[in-house]
């Protein structure tokens, strides 16, 4: 079983990037999955959630019509499209099938000017 995200890197304020998270070794259309993030000193939020089918999607306020998650099923693949980025953005943001309870390592998002 494995989740891999990707697509983290250095962004100036007001910036966008894509997250993506590719899983394997389970039925991935058969989970809810998430979106976390962790910055230093600070605990783990949840940011994003997105139902089996995508249909129903729900967000962390502090992200709110600025982040907007997605799944490719025939893919096993979770996005997280991250518009407009601010400094208190930055963290290691991570995914996770929370009925399974896996985890992936985390990418690096860094928002700096």
């Amino acid at each position: 079983v494995r989740l891999v995200e990707s697509g983290g890197g250095l962004v100036q304020p007001g910036g966008s990037l894509r997250l993506s998270c590719a899983a394997s070794g389970f039925a991935f259309s058969s989970y809810n999955m998430r979106w976390y993030r962790q910055a230093p000193g600070k605990e783990r939020e949840l940011v994003a959630y997105i139902s089996t089918t995508g249909v129903s999607t729900t967000y962390a306020d502090s992200v709110k019509g600025r982040f907007t998650i997605s799944r490719d099923n025939a893919k096993n693949m979770v996005y997280l499209q991250m518009n407009n980025l601010k400094p208190e953005d930055t963290a290691v943001y991570s995914c996770n099938c929370p009925t399974k309870g896996y985890w992936g390592q985390g990418t690096q998002v860094t928002v700096s000017s």
